[in-house]
């Protein structure tokens, strides 16, 4: 072995432990601070219709329909969604960014829940782009408690049609790769598949008991263990 090869191979032995070093270092997930969270202990949570900052029509709903039951699963007591839209309706309040402007010590006099949950609805629907079509739902919320207005907890999610199973296969080469991508934008649009899309969004936004997520409400038998 030459000296000169033997150099080059000390060098690259350095190099990679210097990678693996740096590896090692790598910076873990943070866990989300659940100090204000803790210390509330809400029981009762009431949903408020999603802002929509997208071009579908279907955001608000799409979304509000099926946010409650990762909730209920999670431990907590939910307001009815048909409750709460009556009772703002009856108040002349119909669209997302008034209620969620409403002070929250009204809405707790109003609905007597612990804390309210505000979204907002960045991504809804299905795009054609180049050669795919895609159908992604992206939300973020915050929990807010309805006694101090503090905010108690917030977390983002996204989602895709392709994650839901939904797929549309045409022919192959150039040309069956565009009509992939058409036929599979027209099938979800006329089948609405965004609304399965944004169950899974709901789903991983209001998880609980991951690094992210929500607590354990105190009607789940995790209750106090994350």
């Amino acid at each position: 072995m030459t000296m000169t090869f033997s150099r080059k191979l000390i060098a690259m032995f350095g190099a990679l432990l210097m990678l693996s070093a740096c590896a090692s270092r790598a910076p873990q997930q943070q866990q989300a601070d659940y100090t204000a969270l803790r210390n509330s202990k809400p029981r009762s949570i009431l949903v408020l219709p999603p802002v929509d900052q997208t071009a579908d029509v279907n955001a608000t709903h799409g979304m509000l329909s099926q946010m409650t039951m990762p909730l209920a699963e999670g431990g907590y007591y939910v307001v009815p969604v048909a409750e709460m839209e009556e009772t703002f309706r009856h108040n002349g309040l119909t669209t997302p960014a008034d209620i969620q402007n409403v002070a929250p010590a009204k809405l707790r006099e109003i609905f007597g829940a612990d804390a309210a949950l505000y979204t907002t609805v960045t991504d809804y629907g299905t795009k054609y782009v180049i050669l795919d079509s895609k159908t992604t739902v992206t939300a973020n919320a915050k929990l807010v408690d309805l006694r101090s207005g503090d905010e108690l907890w917030k977390g983002s999610a996204t989602a895709n049609g392709k994650e839901v199973g939904y797929n549309v296969t045409v022919g192959g080469g150039l040309i069956g790769m565009i009509a992939t991508g058409i036929g599979t934008q027209v099938a979800h649009t006329l089948s609405d598949k965004s609304y399965d899309v944004a169950g899974l969004t709901s789903q991983r936004l209001l998880a609980t008991g991951g690094q992210k997520g929500l607590l354990y409400g105190p009607r789940s038998p995790k209750y106090g263990t994350d």
